[in-house]
């Protein structure tokens, strides 16, 4: 008997040389669109879509162990947030992975669980990868180890900031919004106590959002009480536990709280389900919004974060530093939005 034996010939791996001579353009064209850089160097949509659906038909893969041994650069940046969970740090960095994958760069994420000694180790980890980059949100009390860290890496603070910083960073306008939120909500709904749930003290968001709300709430003409300020950390456990201490205390709901981010609300709305608490019992806003708070029995008032322009401030700052391109500003407030759903 004899056996017959099929030789399947490897086709040949297409190269940006055989995709820039299909498309009738330089080398150096094709490469650009190739790597996302196209719009960027203004190479026209036609010609963009053109070299695309080439590399697409012919089924093109970079070979990223060539760029990164010839740019002596790894193309992969790293993302360090507290938890990947949290619906903002998730959105932005949704936002963030589609840019880096648009510039054929692959985007590294850890989560630190707001834990100091985890972020070192997560820092430390992705360093090791050889990122040519690194966006941060960080716990840690001072920027003394990213000043450091920046002689090495370029570095961008997301989220959050150092008061007095010389790094880059791109934050909400945190301030701004809840004030004018706050504000609207003490001159025109007759609430005569007002609860601000916050995260850890130390960090910039909740001194900014308590800033806002402090200011929101002077402009109305109210009186600020210290035990209206309550601090824990940003998990939904906390703003349970916070919420349910507050209620024990008071022998009933509070009329009116703020909480300073979208996961402490989380905390407060199981309560209220678990407690079977009626909306009609307490006002509540927060910072952050999320698109399923359209579709809650109970309104919440909201700040709502641009997440997209936060992402693309940061990808353009990193990537900027990692070009040595020089950056006209380099500290960035975005401004947030209201969303009012009580009427």
């Amino acid at each position: 008997m004899t056996l017959s034996r099929t030789i399947v010939k490897k086709q040949k791996r297409i190269t940006i040389t055989d995709i820039a001579k299909l498309a009738s353009v330089s080398k150096t064209t094709a490469s650009l669109v190739l790597n996302g850089r196209g719009k960027e160097m203004r190479v026209s949509d036609d010609t963009i879509a053109r070299i695309t659906a080439i590399a697409e038909q012919y089924q093109y893969q970079p070979n990223i162990h060539a760029r990164s041994l010839r740019d002596n650069r790894s193309y992969a940046l790293g993302l360090v947030i507290p938890d990947i969970t949290n619906y903002g740090f998730a959105s932005v960095a949704y936002e963030l992975e589609i840019l880096c994958r648009e510039a054929g760069i692959q985007l590294l994420i850890s989560c630190t669980d707001e834990n100091a000694a985890q972020e070192t180790l997560a820092i430390e980890h992705l360093l090791s990868r050889q990122i040519d980059g690194l966006i941060v949100a960080s716990c840690l009390q001072s920027d003394f180890e990213y000043q450091r860290l920046s002689k090495q890496i370029p570095v961008v603070l997301f989220d959050r900031y150092f008061e007095g910083t010389t790094l880059p960073f791109v934050v909400t306008d945190s301030i701004t919004a809840t004030q004018q939120l706050i504000a609207e909500i003490a001159s025109t709904k007759g609430i005569d106590e007002f609860y601000f749930l916050g995260g850890q003290s130390t960090l910039s968001p909740t001194k900014d959002r308590l800033l806002g709300f402090t200011q929101g709430l002077s402009q109305a003409q109210i009186n600020l009480k210290s035990e209206w300020i309550i601090h824990g950390h940003y998990h939904p456990s906390s703003g349970y536990e916070m919420f349910g201490s507050l209620c024990a205390s008071l022998g009933r709901s509070p009329k009116f709280v703020f909480t300073s981010a979208c996961g402490l609300l989380d905390g407060v709305l199981r309560y209220l389900s678990q407690n079977k608490i009626m909306q009609n019992e307490v006002y509540l806003a927060g910072f952050d919004d999320h698109y399923l708070y359209d579709s809650l029995s109970m309104p919440i008032d909201t700040v709502a974060q641009n997440n997209p322009e936060l992402a693309s401030y940061c990808f353009r700052l990193v990537m900027g530093l990692i070009n040595q391109t020089n950056l006209e500003v380099h500290q960035i407030f975005v401004p947030a939005k209201i969303h009012q759903r009580h009427e």
